[in-house]
């Protein structure tokens, strides 16, 4: 199936649109075939977006219409910071019909139980949400944290923070993960039983991140969507849209 800004219903909502994509200076940027070695973002039916406080105040209705099927939403970040923007945008997407989950963002200079807590303390648990995200990465360019990752030791921490999200949202977690974080501590079958959303840009995941499976394949990172000012990362879920609705309802 095609990857596609769908192209709206009435009059009304396609003025919306158009006034939304002039608004960040052009139409959707929709990744070229030629960017890719298959499969292509437009191979997959559902699509989404991730956003933080850098996306502003964001009109989740037009970015529903436009072809938004899931969002995931930044909540905290390390031990002691919250996205700003959080609840604005998790009861906004809510508001919209927008199945959405929340994503924290592992600072590794904190004990993973601080990062969890905190994260509890922020995101509440609903029935309808999509499970949680640990998003881990290198940081090698911070300068409050210097700490250089081995691998068992990432890999404990991630057991614990990984743990304590089921155990509280009682919903098996999702990884986010980078490409080079991917090769450095879970490459080839470190947390398999995981679902893993995965960075990659310039490549299909099959070429980089060869022979595991994933959930969510995050595309692009400058793309344009109604409703949402400015560049907004872009994701695709690995399967039909029956799939993905069944997945969303817990049927995973």
């Amino acid at each position: 199936m095609t990857l596609r800004i769908s192209f709206l219903r009435s009059a009304f909502v396609a003025t919306l649109a158009a006034l939304a994509v002039s608004a960040c200076g052009g139409g959707p940027k929709i990744p070229p075939k030629s960017q890719f070695t298959g499969p292509y973002p437009s191979d997959y039916a559902v699509h989404g977006v991730d956003v933080s406080k850098y996306q502003g105040d964001i009109d989740w209705l037009s970015a529903r219409e436009a072809g938004v099927d899931f969002a995931f939403i930044k909540a905290t970040e390390g031990g002691n910071h919250a996205d700003e923007k959080f609840y604005q945008n998790w009861n906004g997407a809510r508001a919209a019909g927008i199945p959405r989950g929340a994503y924290h963002f592992v600072w590794w200079c904190r004990d993973p139980r601080e990062e969890i807590e905190q994260f509890k303390r922020i995101v509440p648990v609903e029935p309808d949400a999509l499970p949680p995200v640990l998003d881990v990465e290198a940081t090698p360019d911070s300068k409050t944290c210097k700490r250089t990752l081995h691998r068992e030791e990432v890999l404990a921490d991630m057991r614990i923070m990984l743990t304590e999200m089921e155990r509280h949202y009682g919903k098996k977690p999702i990884i986010y993960v980078t490409v080079d974080f991917y090769q450095h501590v879970m490459h080839p079958e470190e947390f398999f039983d995981y679902p893993v959303w995965v960075r990659s840009v310039k490549h299909s995941p099959p070429i980089t991140y060869p022979g595991r499976r994933w959930a969510f394949w995050q595309y692009q990172s400058d793309g344009y969507v109604p409703g949402i000012r400015g560049k907004v990362d872009r994701n695709a879920f690995a399967g039909s849209r029956d799939q993905f609705n069944a997945w969303a309802m817990g049927r995973r």
